[in-house]
């Protein structure tokens, strides 16, 4: 099942631009896919799709290989534009429709710094274990988005 929604998300992604997940979701619903927004997110980090200007993107040939993995510094670069810490938290304020990229690219990154990530549309919360951590990672996202 898995396999065959993989090659359905690649097939829609060759066909033409995706600007969002819904877009997605909806027309791999109209192929008798029907997936939860965390399915989908979690296939969008699986099959290593960036997310762009212009949508969604399948990895280039270069960059599909086991070892692949969204360019965390591209991604904040292109999408984020500020961070703020609250304690243990720290919130990226993104462009609109930036935060599941930003998101998920941290969760791919696996910064032991990093208990877990909430994305909504421009505006990414990411939990770490304790204030000194979040300090170090806003820092270091400050220092990505520029």
């Amino acid at each position: 099942m898995k396999q065959q929604r993989h090659s359905a998300i690649r097939e829609i992604l060759s066909a033409g631009n995706i600007a969002n997940q819904d877009d997605l979701r909806r027309k791999l619903a109209a192929l008798g896919h029907h997936v939860t927004q965390a399915t989908l997110s979690r296939d969008i980090r699986e099959l290593h799709l960036s997310k762009g200007s212009n949508g969604y993107r399948l990895p280039s040939v270069a960059t599909s290989g086991e070892d692949a993995s969204p360019d965390i510094y591209e991604v904040l670069k292109g999408f984020g534009l500020e961070a703020r810490q609250a304690q243990n938290l720290v919130v990226v304020v993104t462009t609109t429709g930036g935060a599941q990229p930003i998101a998920a690219g941290i969760d791919y990154e696996d910064w032991p710094e990093v208990v877990g990530t909430i994305a909504g549309d421009d505006t990414v919360l990411i939990i770490c274990p304790d204030e000194k951590r979040a300090s170090a990672l806003r820092g270091r996202i400050e220092g990505f988005i520029g």
